[in-house]
């Protein structure tokens, strides 16, 4: 599962061309059998976290963040449980299938 924040979708790192292969790369992940993409709307009225850095999390035993210097590999089952509500927090915010795929094709019409 994966999710990201709409606003991280129009953020132009580089031109409108290399965008919309990155976005165009997003649509065709999100239509393998074995992913879900989701995506944050911008217009989410109901936020009661926003993401403080980037984390993954493999399973209930490891959870990697990524900082500035370093990746940090969280292994305490205590910590863990911080992140795993996190995740589930910010997970419930998403929208998937075609909303997620409408907020990237918006997203790729407004490079041009």
């Amino acid at each position: 599962m994966l999710f990201v924040e709409e606003s991280a979708l129009r953020y132009q790192l580089g031109d409108a061309d290399a965008m919309a292969a990155q976005l165009g790369h997003l649509l065709s992940a999100g239509a393998l059998p074995s992913v879900s993409l989701g995506v944050i709307p911008m217009a989410t009225r109901r936020r009661s976290m926003w993401p403080q850095e980037t984390f993954h999390v493999y399973d209930d035993t490891l959870v990697s963040v990524e900082l500035l210097l370093a990746q940090v590999n969280i292994t305490q089952p205590s910590e863990i449980a911080l992140y795993l509500a996190a995740f589930e927090e910010l997970r419930s915010m998403a929208v998937y299938g075609a909303e997620a795929r409408a907020l990237i094709v918006r997203a790729i019409g407004a490079l041009t």
